[in-house]
């Protein structure tokens, strides 16, 4: 067993785990990073990448299937699932590639293996195929080690009749009946995909609302555009059991009106993550973890001195872009700068469905359970113009100001490209900026961003279009 020995030791190479290696090198630190699979973990290579390169597909199919609308007229179009599937994981392997650009370009190593953590600040790397454990000394040691789905018990993921997000996105067959538990993100994500290229969806969530989450207009809205693309929603519906013997796998879902039997080609858990804490030498070393997750400060400290914890595995929301944040924090921490804590109230969320749906901050009843009197401005995308050249009407912008202060609590977006505009809200948030001043600020028109404007000139009872 040999020893080399670094600054810097990251267990995990996801968007935590990487960018917070290149930010320690950056300062001038001697990093190692510890991968037992690809560069960029679940991220890059099961989650965020190959997910949006299979909904692109799909949104391009939808374009086709309804080319008439913009003037086109198109014979035939058919998805082809296996087709889709290699282009995202052609992008995935593009952008795994660049990783290791980056890598080299910034000296970082890359100590290939399972990673635990050792007794006075050493890490453990065992190779998978010799089991050969190799000793790595570093004085600082993030773990950054994600999660993976999570199981029902009434419902084991066998990875092959009931799958995961991994299964999901590398199917061999295109499923004509789908059934998908939970809709979060992920089951969400999947519903529009498998529903664009022409499976049958049924999505079963046990919240009284899908994205339950989100803030309930938006929910509600989403749930419109669901229905009339033709998945079946089931709400209040819990999943009770699962029969896999036969050749479809059977789902027992308890509902408000009694019990439900649905068979499907395929059942996809997407009920949340499990943190991968295991065999991490967590115990042995003194890092104190509390109901699944490793107990941090606000510099991502643990209980143990030098050993620090990113992601998905530390309370908070189980986000790629929150965990690069932290790891940068982090790293700015030990390099000796004045970084500040993270602000987890003007964290942006994400689902990548069509309409798109984005927010930050507070919704209008977290809002209100909080004590504020408050201004709430909403924009529709049917007020529009741009909206409507490009065939996107659907959707709104929805903004909500703190009634006496002005202080900007939140926003939630439904609609085209909303994704992208939820970072304006995100900035003037930081900057503390007013309503009047984003009233104030020339957007471009036409645009879906002057629906931002619209929907802050609505709070102050100034909009123009609506």
């Amino acid at each position: 067993m040999t020893t080399s020995s670094y600054d810097l030791i990251i267990i995990g190479s996801g968007p935590g785990g990487y960018v917070a290696a290149i930010r320690a090198a950056q300062l001038g630190m001697k990093v190692a990073v510890v991968e037992k699979e690809a560069l960029g973990g679940v991220c890059l290579n099961w989650g965020c990448i190959p997910t949006k390169a299979l909904l692109k597909s799909a949104q391009v199919f939808d374009y086709i299937k309804n080319a008439a609308a913009y003037g086109i007229q198109v014979r035939e179009a058919n998805p082809d699932l296996s087709s889709m599937i290699s282009r995202s994981r052609d992008v995935v392997h593009t952008m795994t590639k660049g990783i290791a650009s980056l890598f080299k370009k910034n000296n970082i190593d890359v100590l290939s293996g399972m990673g635990r953590l050792g007794s006075h600040k050493t890490v453990l790397v065992t190779d998978e195929a010799t089991k050969q454990v190799t000793r790595y000394a570093a004085e600082h040691i993030i773990v950054a080690t994600g999660g993976r789905s999570k199981s029902l018990t009434q419902c084991p993921i066998d990875h092959k009749k009931v799958i995961g997000y991994r299964e999901a996105l590398a199917l061999s067959k295109h499923p004509k009946k789908i059934s998908i538990i939970g809709a979060g993100a992920i089951g969400i994500e999947f519903a529009y995909f498998y529903n664009a290229i022409g499976t049958e969806v049924t999505l079963i969530e046990y919240m009284p609302r899908i994205l339950p989450i989100e803030d309930e207009d938006v929910s509600k809205q989403l749930l419109q555009s669901f229905t009339k693309a033709g998945i079946n929603v089931l709400m209040n519906a819990e999943v009770t059991g699962v029969t896999t013997t036969g050749k479809q796998p059977k789902l027992s879902v308890k509902t408000a009106t009694g019990m439900e039997e649905l068979t499907c080609d395929v059942v996809l858990s997407a009920v949340g993550v499990v943190n991968n804490l295991e065999n991490l030498g967590l115990e042995e070393v003194g890092v104190t973890v509390e109901k699944g997750s490793v107990v941090v400060d606000a510099f991502y400290n643990t209980s143990a001195k030098g050993i620090y914890a990113i992601g998905d595995i530390i309370p908070g929301p189980a986000l790629a872009h929150v965990a690069s944040a932290e790891g940068i924090i982090c790293v700015e921490k030990i390099g000796g700068l004045n970084p500040e804590p993270l602000d987890y109230n003007n964290v942006p969320s994400c689902t990548y469905c069509h309409p798109e749906v984005a927010s930050v901050g507070y919704t209008e009843q977290a809002a209100k359970d909080a004590g504020y009197q408050i201004k709430i401005g909403k924009f529709p995308f049917t007020a529009s113009g741009k909206a409507h050249a490009t065939g996107a009407s659907t959707g709104f912008i929805k903004v909500i100001f703190d009634a006496k202060y002005g202080e900007w609590l939140g926003a939630h977006m439904i609609g085209e490209n909303v994704t992208e505009l939820i970072a304006e809200v995100v900035t003037a948030r930081k900057l503390e900026t007013t309503g009047h001043e984003i009233m104030k600020a020339i957007h471009p028109h036409p645009t879906m961003s002057e629906a931002v404007m619209e929907a802050v000139g609505a709070a102050y009872k100034e909009a123009i279009h609506i």
